[in-house]
């Protein structure tokens, strides 16, 4: 078998490694603990974190045990990493929802019920410490100085650097040590912004304990624009199926651009190598085969075939122009709220397709909204039971997002 960072290299997920040959020989000879870490800021994990899900599970696979982190501890605080303000601080029954609703998202792709894989709330750890036990204990390790030159601490002076967010280093080491401690824990997975926050545990350990220990970063996911793909950026994608729909996952995939394919490919699905380059290199209209083949497999592996099949189903009858499908995202209006119109930008935020009117006015003028085959050139467009072809009404958002209303 394949050495597992040689896997994760070739496939593009390593951004940087403490120390790589020495994390290649561990891998080599033993099955090695390793941890990546959640906070539970929202209610579901996000497309963005499919990155460190498929690093762990391509871990796993080669034989080593992933420890899935629920941060129901630190999440109190806020990761102030890649933050240019402080995060609003939610309550504790609010992270505890959240932490059980990652719970479940990740008992679709791991074991937890073999010991193959371990589910761990750095919560049970976190909450009960001593303050001055702590400090005595962890405090000590941790050059201030050293802090500030790190870009997470650096570029929040100025604008302002609570000690509640100053503290986060500490204690993201400390669940390192924690973990090290219960389950021989000796490596860190995270995102590339978490550099600072794995190196620390790594010192961490070996001061304390004398003990090596390693990290490894990941390649970030960005949108379009070049910003992280997270729970703040616009247009989220979500693992929740109420929050995403999977037809809306699966065309947010299908759609991604033509050169972000092999990285998707390679990122996010377990096909070979020498099959996602086989694929990526397609070109023209051929590349769409890629994109199909991407956006199945993803849906599928996050969604269930069942689902999988469904979503695909539903996008080749849109973009067959072969109309609405049963599985196309939906709202079911009643008829009333027609019998005497309703404005355009009304309906668009009935269904959600906008987030403000503001943002329907700009698609209107921009000429981005689209009922049936007709484009709508006005924010006073009032749209009628006329309109609907049988009950139904399509409203294209731009090229590539549908929306059916059913009245009733």
């Amino acid at each position: 078998m394949r050495n597992a960072l040689d896997v994760l290299e070739e496939r593009g997920f390593v951004e940087q490694i403490t120390h790589r040959e020495e994390l290649r020989e561990l891998l080599d000879k033993e099955s090695v603990s390793f941890y990546t870490g959640f906070d539970a800021t929202a209610p579901s994990l996000t497309m963005g974190h499919l990155v460190p899900i498929m690093c762990a599970l391509h871990l796993y696979r080669a034989g080593h045990r992933p420890i899935m982190v629920m941060g129901g501890g630190t999440t109190m605080i806020g990761d102030p990493s890649g933050r240019t303000e402080m995060r609003q601080l939610l309550t504790p029954e609010t992270i505890a929802k959240n932490v059980e609703k990652f719970h479940e998202q990740f008992s679709r792709f791991f074991n937890f019920q073999d010991g193959s894989a371990l589910m761990a709330n750095n919560a049970d750890w976190l909450l009960d410490l001593n303050f001055m036990e702590f400090m005595r204990e962890i405090g000590r390790h941790f050059s201030v100085n050293r802090m500030l030159t790190m870009e997470a601490y650096k570029s929040r002076l100025e604008a302002g650097l609570t000690f509640l967010e100053f503290s986060y280093l500490l204690i993201q080491s400390y669940d390192f040590l924690e973990l090290f401690r219960r389950y021989n824990c000796r490596l860190q997975v995270g995102g590339s912004d978490q550099w600072s926050n794995i190196i620390g545990g790594c010192e961490l350990i070996r001061r304390a304990e004398g003990a090596s220990a390693y990290g490894l970063t990941l390649t970030l996911l960005t949108t379009a624009a070049g910003t992280k793909m997270g729970k703040t950026s616009a247009g989220t994608v979500w693992l929740d199926p109420e929050m995403t729909s999977p037809y809306e996952f699966y065309q947010h995939l299908r759609n991604v651009d033509d050169a972000d394919v092999e990285q998707r490919l390679a990122l996010f699905t377990l096909l070979p190598m020498e099959e996602v380059r086989r694929l990526s290199a397609l070109e023209g209209s051929e590349i769409n085969k890629a994109k199909e083949i991407l956006a199945f497999e993803v849906t599928k592996f996050v969604h269930g075939e069942e689902e999988a099949v469904k979503a695909q189903e539903a996008a080749r009858a849109v973009f067959s122009g072969a109309g609405a499908h049963e599985n196309m995202p939906s709202t079911t209006l009643p008829k009333a709220l027609f019998a005497d119109g309703m404005d355009i930008v009304s309906l668009l935020a009935e269904v959600n397709l906008v987030s403000s009117r503001s943002e329907a006015r700009r698609l209107i003028d921009q000429g981005g909204i689209t009922l049936d085959q007709e484009r709508v050139e006005s924010i006073d467009r009032v749209v009628t039971l006329e309109d609907f072809t049988g009950n139904e009404l399509i409203i294209r958002k731009g090229k590539k997002v549908y929306h059916r209303v059913v009245v009733q």
